[in-house]
């Protein structure tokens, strides 16, 4: 059947999934499918998955200073550098060669291209002209800054804003994994499982101020069946963790296990300090220096 018929383009993941089983043995893809399961069942059993902030952001009402601090933090850790881990994992990809057979990036190239496609401001479809739907001003991270806009940030706030330590230690983890494929994939595939769970309560706790969050940002994060958000982060995830399911070693179990507990751990030091900021005293000196940020233009 000749590969320009319509149906060989059909279901790209699911084609990409198999093509990357072909590249290992049955036993070599089980072994690292099991690992990469309980690695999962780890991750979704950390206390992470209840933090109090999801409740404090659900229920209450946070004033708009305390939001904007929030969303800067937020935009510092992950939003600037998600991207960047996408595209590092891209051209990581690399070193599945020659361990596994010529080609064998090219499956979870596409997978991981999907995801930057969505990100970039792709849509599923074809243009007036025939041609792919795509608009950089609906790319995830200019959303993100008319957010920021709609909470009343100015530039040069956005340029001043000190992250805070959590936010600082976060981003320089993920950004020390982007020469090791193995790794990168791995956070990248705990950020779209786990770290999307904050999403839609940072979008209640933005919505109760006002803000429209029924388009932009916070209408293309979160689940694929929340009728509230036309989001795919959890296909994304899936879609990681088949990448990490092809890349992984048993030499790497243990130092990846090690890794991504210790990347949601800095995360949920993260929402630590966001809950210190919303609920308790600001005494120390970051506190006073995040105070400094905003009379720059953050209230």
């Amino acid at each position: 059947m000749s590969l320009t018929k319509q149906e060989n383009f059909n279901h790209p993941c699911e084609q990409a999934v198999t093509m990357m089983r072909s590249t290992l043995t049955s036993e070599a893809w089980e072994r690292n499918a099991n690992f990469v399961q309980s690695l999962k069942s780890e991750i979704e059993s950390h206390p992470i998955s209840s933090h109090p902030v999801i409740e404090i952001l659900n229920n209450c009402k946070i004033d708009n200073s305390i939001l904007q601090g929030i969303h800067l933090d937020y935009r510092y850790a992950i939003v600037q550098v998600f991207t960047d881990a996408l595209l590092a994992a891209q051209l990581q990809s690399r070193q599945l060669e020659p361990r596994l057979k010529a080609g064998s990036k090219m499956a979870p190239r596409l997978l991981l291209t999907l995801n930057s496609l969505d990100e970039f401001g792709f849509r599923p479809g074809f243009d007036v002209d025939g041609y792919y739907l795509g608009n950089p001003q609906r790319a995830h991270y200019p959303l993100y800054e008319t957010v920021l806009d709609d909470l009343d940030l100015t530039e040069a706030a956005r340029r001043a804003y000190a992250a805070s330590s959590a936010a600082t230690l976060v981003r320089q983890f993920l950004e020390e994994s982007f020469g090791d494929y193995v790794e990168v994939t791995a956070l990248l595939a705990v950020a779209e499982h786990e770290v999307i769970l904050f999403t839609p309560p940072l979008r209640r706790a933005t919505g109760r101020l006002g803000i429209d969050v029924n388009d932009g940002y916070y209408f293309v994060h979160g689940v694929s069946d929340d009728d509230t958000a036309d989001a795919a982060d959890d296909d994304h995830a899936s879609d990681l963790w088949h990448v990490l399911t092809q890349a992984v070693t048993e030499a790497d179990y243990e130092r990846i296990r090690e890794r991504c507990k210790r990347y949601i751990n800095l995360w949920s030091d993260f929402w630590d300090q966001q809950v210190a900021f919303i609920t308790g005293p600001e005494r120390d000196a970051e506190a006073r220096s995040r105070n400094s940020s905003r009379s720059l233009g953050l209230r």
